[in-house]
């Protein structure tokens, strides 16, 4: 349904000229953003042309579906005031901004806290379905700019009246923050275990809107305030690595972009290198390798002298990712050479923080591991990927069912086809166990890899054990 504007859509026009995009190949792009989620639209050329002609307004998800198609090819996010659609249904901008004053920063999180529980209530996705393929890395720009030239705000002390529909004023304390830090630390177990799709890791974003919301908005001194800050950045951060585990990219940028101002007004630096961290993992797995190098190398940037050798040791390992997504195996080397040196100067003693703990010489085998694959070195990958796998599996569950795909691949490659099959065949299992969308991607490509060996006996059972896990809901 549609309703109609006074006049021709500009905007649209212009707009749609700039992209060079036709009306056809709109309405082409705006019915496949919406099959992603499970949406039927069935929008022609003739459709594409009363909006720009009769200025008519496309209702529910469109307006915010086919500003995400100019986006994508234009390579940045397109506001719907750009598009004259900025008086259809309430925009998902939120999430988006870095703001430079600390009250606007609070704002902003916060609605993209409430804008996530409403979406979950709404039964059918709610808004984040409205943000269909609406990733764009250009957005992360500002928020990584803005980040290293001011790493902490000021001051963060804040007076408020009430808590929202409570009349009632809020202090906040230092137990008010610890709670929020094991909530992070809980949401933690659950999501390595279990993947970000499990039921227990969706409460992080009830959380949020629950607990961290009302402190945040809250009254507090600049100490206890900090606190908060950090606590939030955490669990907010947390949320869109859930996000991202998903398949939900859009939604995982928006919680970056704030667990990012959040570690700022928190004056934690090496906090905020980890969000970037985060950032450049999205940015390399995208497909985006060049801008991936940019955000780990910003992480790095600000915290020379500031983090510990594990910390630095992680943060060089994630720009090695993104150098080898680019295919500078030179740089990839040298990035993963460092990230050894940092984590052989690492000491039990160190004060590591809490979200570092994951991190150790499996990990680094890991990642190692698929950097080598994306330069095209199975023997590497091999070596690796033996390390990798050395370490027992009952914590970190997701990431065994990586490294087994990531093995299964390199045997593949070496020419061991029975290997690669006993390597896959384990990692359907593991994957059946868990709910996270970025496994089953993993799965996906080595099934499509095994294609040309698509009538071995061993394959076929591989691609019949791993039929459930493909045909299982989003």
């Amino acid at each position: 349904m549609s309703r109609e504007q006074r006049g021709p859509n500009e905007k649209l026009g212009t707009v749609l000229a700039l992209a060079g995009i036709s009306n056809a190949g709109l309405a082409r792009r705006v019915n496949d953003l919406g099959a992603q989620r499970g949406l039927t639209l069935r929008y022609d050329k003739t459709s594409v042309a009363r909006w720009v002609s009769k200025g008519m307004v496309p209702q529910g998800a469109a307006p915010h579906l086919i500003a995400a198609a100019i986006g994508q090819k234009l390579g940045r996010p397109v506001p719907l005031h750009e598009i004259g659609l900025a008086d259809a249904d309430p925009a998902p901008e939120v999430g988006l901004a870095f703001p430079r004053d600390v009250g606007q920063a609070v704002k902003s999180a916060t609605e993209l806290y409430r804008l996530d529980l409403a979406g979950r209530r709404a039964g059918s996705g709610g808004i984040w379905q409205s943000l269909a393929g609406s990733f764009a890395v250009s957005a992360y720009a500002t928020p990584a700019s803005r980040w290293l030239i001011t790493p902490a705000d000021s001051s963060v002390a804040r007076e408020a009246g009430s808590a929202e529909g409570s009349g009632a004023p809020i202090k906040v304390g230092h137990s008010d923050v610890q709670k929020l830090r094991e909530a992070a630390e809980d949401a933690r177990r659950w999501d390595s275990k279990y993947g970000g799709g499990d039921w227990r890791s969706s409460m992080v974003p009830e959380c949020l809107r629950v607990e961290a919301a009302p402190l945040l908005l809250g009254s507090y001194s600049d100490e206890v305030g900090r606190a908060l800050f950090g606590a939030s950045a955490e669990l907010t951060r947390l949320a869109g690595w859930m996000a991202f585990d998903t398949g939900q990219q859009e939604a995982a940028q928006r919680y970056y972009i704030q667990a990012l101002r959040l570690a700022r007004a928190a004056a934690d630096v090496p906090l905020g290198g980890y969000v970037l961290a985060s950032m450049s993992l999205q940015a390399t797995y995208r497909g985006f390798g060049d801008e991936g190098v940019d955000l780990a190398q910003a992480a790095l940037e600000r915290n020379r002298g500031l983090a510990t050798a594990r910390t630095m040791s992680f943060f060089r390992l994630v720009e090695a990712r993104a150098h080898a997504r680019a295919g500078d195996a030179q740089a990839a080397g040298a990035a993963l050479k460092a990230a050894e040196g940092w984590l052989e100067r690492s000491r039990p003693g160190d004060n590591d923080p809490s979200w570092l703990g994951f991190y150790g010489y499996d990990r680094f085998a890991a990642d190692a591991a698929e950097c080598y694959r994306d330069l095209k070195a199975p023997r590497q990958v091999r070596r690796f990927t033996e390390q990798a796998l050395s370490k027992p599996t009952e914590e970190f569950v997701r990431s065994h069912g990586l490294r087994l795909v990531v093995s299964a691949v390199a045997e593949l490659e070496s020419g061991n086809l029975d290997a690669a099959c006993e390597q896959g065949v384990r990692a359907v299992e593991v994957a059946g166990r868990i709910s996270s969308a970025r496994t089953t991607e993993y799965v996906k490509d080595l099934l499509h890899r095994l294609e040309p060996y698509g009538d071995e006996p061993r394959v076929v059972e591989l691609r019949e054990r791993a039929r459930p896990l493909l045909m299982a809901p989003a």
